[in-house]
């Protein structure tokens, strides 16, 4: 081939070349200067159906405005708004009542009016019809007194708006005039099963709805009866209000006024034939009509749209924000749990504390009784042994004195008797100091055979003196086949001397005539009981306290008195206690002391 003739041909295919590089890169180009706007639309069948209804509309769009693809974005009420306010969304199809709501938050410009496809094309399409069962007793608006409704939103404007107003005109309040006002939210077919499933009275619907349901098959006809009936001229379906102006196309003031006017006569131009008309259900769009009749409507109810549940609120924001509102929800269960576990552990730490500081006292107040009795029973076996002198010589010369007036023939005189009381006040008392001894040295004492009965006459003879003196009534009563015990006559003698001196103590310290002192020894069959009563002041702290070592109530006393009469009743195998008359079932008086000994019949030591 020549030369030339190759040239010519690789020339022309670079052209050729060029040429389809280009036609390959514009496309892509334009691709990159399209806008893209998306459309809130208000979703009252649901998110799947306002997808399919205004989806041709949204194609329609973008092929009359050159360079834009518009995208449906079915929302509610409140999702509506939220979208708009954060600039997620340009443009909005709604009622005329939420355009009014909107426009006082937010710029917006009324585009177009849509057309209904019903009702010879009017404009007018929006009103609200309340519906019952055919079989209900409600036949005008007076009768749903008290009934429980259902709604769709309270912004809703043919789906609640409209039939307050009438309710208002009408004289009645809404508020306080219906037994319950529920609101379900989009779709609106859940409402009309309400009313058919006897879930609650009626409904309030938006106009044409119970129609278009009928149409499709979902309810009958049948069923159902709409209360306070009209049907405006030329319109197709019942409704119980007047009518409002229909859905509108607005924009945000976002949008460049060149778009809004190249949207605007794109609609304006939409036939009645075109899918995007007949997938939206309207026969087109028309410029804005007044919104006189929704203002009015308005200004008479002063609407203020109730806020909606808290727990609603929440449940949208988690909607909307699932991982925020799960991250909060995981968050404050585990802080729950944690402060939670926090206060168990403060609490558990708490009460060990306190439990330690308490056995701390304790250990402390062992550690110092410990050391009082061991610097007392030094002292007091030294006491106790200097005593036993004096005492043996007392018991001597008593008994050599009885002897020298024996040998003279003066045993009946009264000083031998005098004698003989000391000889035997003397040998009690060396009994007394070799009980202490015992006790200090923790010697058991012995054991033999007693007649309690005489070891509490024998004590109570020791304080017939102070009796007499405090005028003290005495009273001894004894019930029972009396037997004798084993036990130490010394030591039980020390423990009724403490007691009954203890009482006399009490007694010393009121002024009151009928004074008086109590002791019941009652034999039982396996044991004997001994109580010894009295009507002074009573207990002057608890029991267990005034019977541990070293405590006492007196200004002069040393706090052994209670304990070593419980040391020794519990040597006997029996019990001591002490309480106040008002504690114990029974008791004679109800201010006062009640001291009780009980010793088995077998007592051993």
């Amino acid at each position: 081939m020549p030369l030339p003739i190759c040239f010519v041909i690789f020339c022309l295919s670079l052209v050729c070349f060029s040429i389809s590089a280009q036609e390959e890169v514009q496309p892509i180009h334009a691709e990159e200067h399209i806008e893209v706007f998306k459309v809130g639309v208000l979703a009252n069948h649901g998110v799947q159906k306002g997808m399919e209804r205004w989806q041709a509309t949204m194609d329609y769009l973008s092929e009359q405005v050159p360079g834009t693809r518009f995208e449906v974005v079915p929302v509610d009420f409140d999702e509506m708004s939220r979208q708009l306010l954060s600039y997620e969304i340009q443009f909005i199809v709604t009622n005329p009542g939420q355009y009014l709501k909107l426009s006082g938050h937010f710029p917006l410009s009324w585009l177009a009016t849509m057309k209904s496809v019903k009702h010879e094309q009017t404009t007018f399409a929006i009103g609200s019809t309340i519906i019952v069962r055919a079989d209900s007793q409600i036949y005008t608006l007076k009768d749903l007194q008290g009934k429980h409704i259902v709604a769709s939103d309270p912004q809703a404007l043919g789906g609640y708006q409209a039939a307050i107003g009438l309710f208002h005109k009408m004289g009645y309040t809404p508020e306080s005039f219906f037994g319950s006002m529920r609101f379900l939210g989009f779709p609106l077919e859940p409402i009309v099963y309400q009313v058919r499933d006897r879930t609650v009275d009626a409904a309030i619907t938006p106009f044409c709805t119970l129609e278009e349901m009928i149409d499709e098959g979902l309810v009958n006809k049948a069923d159902f009866r709409v209360i306070h009936p009209t049907k405006p001229e030329g319109c197709d379906c019942l409704v119980s209000t007047q009518l409002y102006p229909n859905w509108s196309f607005a924009s945000a003031d976002t949008v460049s006024p060149k778009i809004t006017q190249e949207i605007a006569l794109a609609l304006y131009d939409l036939p009645a034939d075109h899918i995007a008309a007949i997938t939206a259900k309207n026969s087109g769009w028309t410029a804005p009509i007044s919104q006189f009749k929704v203002i009015q409507l308005f200004k008479e109810l002063q609407l203020k749209v109730p806020p909606p549940p808290l727990h609603e609120t929440v449940l949208k924001w988690i909607e909307r924000n699932k991982e925020w509102g799960i991250s909060l929800l995981l968050l404050f269960i585990v802080s729950t749990i944690y402060h939670l576990w926090l206060e168990y552990k403060f609490r558990e730490k708490s009460e060990y504390l306190v439990e330690a500081e308490r056995q701390l006292k304790d250990k402390a107040l062992q550690v110092e009784r410990m050391q009082s009795a061991a610097i007392l029973g030094e002292i007091g076996s030294g006491l106790a042994h200097e005593l036993n002198q004096p005492i043996a010589a007392i018991t001597q010369y008593s008994e050599g004195g009885m002897m020298w007036l024996n040998n003279r023939g003066d045993g009946d005189s009264e000083l031998y008797e005098l004698l003989a009381k000391v000889n035997a006040q003397s040998i009690r008392a060396g009994a007394v100091v070799h009980r202490i001894r015992s006790l200090l040295k923790r010697r058991k004492a012995h054991a033999e055979a007693l007649n309690l009965q005489d070891v509490v006459s024998n004590s109570l003879v020791l304080f017939r003196r102070e009796f007499d003196s405090q005028s003290i009534r005495l009273t001894q009563e004894t019930s029972g086949s009396v037997y004798p015990i084993k036990g130490d006559e010394v030591g039980l003698s020390q423990v009724l001397v403490n007691v009954i001196k203890n009482s006399l103590d009490a007694m010393n310290d009121i002024n009151r005539v009928d004074k008086q002192i109590c002791v019941l020894l009652d034999f039982e069959e396996t044991q004997i009981i001994l109580r010894v009563i009295d009507n002074g002041p009573g207990l002057q702290g608890e029991a267990s306290e005034l019977m541990a070592s070293f405590c006492s109530t007196k200004d002069d006393g040393l706090g052994l008195g209670l304990a070593i009469c419980k040391d020794v009743i519990n040597q006997h195998k029996g019990e001591f206690t002490i309480e106040n008359n008002s504690q114990h079932k029974g008791s004679r008086w109800e201010q006062g002391c009640v001291v009780t000994i009980m010793l088995p019949r077998d007592t051993k030591e």
